[in-house]
């Protein structure tokens, strides 16, 4: 008699020829499990605590910071980007409201949300060449680095003593 590789755990007792079924729903129910119940679609903001958090990427070259913030559904007057010190703070605020009506029904769907996300920035900055732009709902910032954050490191010998 061979041997199955298939554990246990992932067949159904029921029916034993739909193993992967069987795996995708206990692969949910790990992820449902760690993200405490609630499924967090890709590219979507995503609530705790309350307040929505947008997904940010943040990338670093030789010459500037790129801060790029996935922000679905919000408009461009409803985003609040400022720069204080080395800390850049994205807010603002998500409002859709969609209704539909067909003959005897009528169907009202609203999500409003707050967001708020401050990250401190690796090096300083040259705050008077900051650009912002917003298209597609992806929010880029870039952030120029200043003189004195692009400086050469200088490797050091160290000598024995």
């Amino acid at each position: 008699m061979a041997q199955s590789f298939i554990p246990k755990l992932w067949v159904d007792d029921k029916n034993p020829s739909d193993v992967f079924s069987t795996l995708h729903q206990e692969i949910d129910h790990v992820f449902n499990q760690f993200a405490g119940g609630r499924r967090k679609p890709f590219g979507q903001l995503t609530a705790g605590n309350g307040k929505l958090s947008p997904r940010v990427n943040l990338s670093e070259t030789d010459k500037e910071i790129d801060v790029t913030v996935e922000l679905p559904g919000v408009e461009e007057k409803e985003i609040d980007v400022n720069l204080t010190d080395d800390i850049l703070t994205i807010k603002g605020e998500k409002k859709i409201e969609a209704e539909e009506s067909e003959g005897d029904y009528k169907i009202i769907e609203r999500s409003y949300g707050s967001f708020e996300r401050s990250m401190r920035l690796p090096c300083e900055v040259n705050s008077d060449k900051v650009e912002a732009t917003f298209k597609n709902g992806v929010l880029t910032v870039k952030l120029p680095k200043s003189p004195e954050s692009t400086a050469k490191t200088q490797k050091i010998a160290i000598k024995a003593g």
